[in-house]
């Protein structure tokens, strides 16, 4: 377990920020539950820190401009559209 004891006073204040009600059982089990989940992160810094950077390799293709349809061939299969635009339903 951590140095850094968990109250049942923190178990029930994380619950609050959550909106959480807890029964004093479960505040109880959650106290040991996050004591012990605090104790697997100080576990995790004794992982030894790597020093090289990962070799980053740019995967997308490069911008080609290319010719793009008319509005009017757009719009022509489009279900509604009005003027030179798309009309989607209305969201609310």
């Amino acid at each position: 377990m951590s140095d850094d004891v968990v109250t049942p006073e923190d178990v029930r204040h994380v619950a609050g920020l959550a909106r959480v009600d807890l029964e004093d059982d479960e505040v109880e089990r959650f106290t040991e539950q996050f004591a012990d989940i605090l104790a697997y992160f100080e576990t995790l810094d004794a992982v030894p820190e790597v020093d090289s950077e990962a070799e980053l390799t740019n995967v997308m293709r490069p911008d080609e401009v290319r010719a793009s349809l008319e509005t009017a061939e757009a719009l022509q299969n489009a279900p509604d559209h009005e003027d030179d635009y798309f009309k989607g339903p209305n969201v609310s």
